[in-house]
């Protein structure tokens, strides 16, 4: 393999144009007013091109990889272009919460106090369970967003690496 191709440029293209997608879908949100809702059509969108995305950068790369890709390639370009596109995010909920929205806690916080109503929890527990938020807000917020974003470009590298492995032996 010492002609192997670079994954840097796909791995930063790729993860670019999901980050832009992803913030460009968060401030068509905002535009809304649905910037607290989690809504199915931005969801799906987002969740149809991180697939896409992802998938079309681990072919790239495969391509430009005289057609080979292994499996441990496909993880590291699929959680690459994950991680970029990740940052981009966190930087752009960053900027949102701290200039362009910076009630958001607040707002976040009484919209769950008001799920927490609605579900009939006494006045004690969602004092408490107030507290907590407030203390652990954005980690809790960050954290979420990391996690999941990782499992799920995981998800999407394992099942496209599989599909797509190709070693110089199943080449001929």
């Amino acid at each position: 393999m010492e002609n192997q191709a670079n994954s840097k440029s796909i791995i930063l293209n790729y993860g670019l144009y999901l980050g832009i997608i992803g913030v460009f879908l968060q401030l068509i949100k905002y535009a809304m007013g649905n910037h607290l809702e989690n809504d199915m059509i931005t969801g799906s969108i987002s969740i149809i091109a991180s697939i896409v995305l992802i998938t079309l950068g681990i072919k790239k790369f495969k391509t430009t990889n005289n057609n080979l890709l292994s499996f441990g390639q496909s993880l590291k370009v699929g959680l690459g272009i994950t991680i970029i596109s990740l940052l981009i995010s966190v930087v752009y909920m960053i900027i949102f919460t701290s200039f362009i929205e910076p009630t958001f806690k607040e707002q976040a916080l009484e919209k769950t106090i008001e799920s927490w109503r609605d579900q009939g929890m006494n006045e004690d527990m969602i004092e408490q369970y107030t507290k907590a938020a407030k203390d652990y807000f954005y980690l809790s917020l960050y954290g979420m967003i990391v996690l999941i974003s990782i499992f799920f470009g995981f998800v999407v590298s394992a099942v496209a690496g599989a599909i797509m492995k190709k070693s110089p032996e199943e080449q001929y």
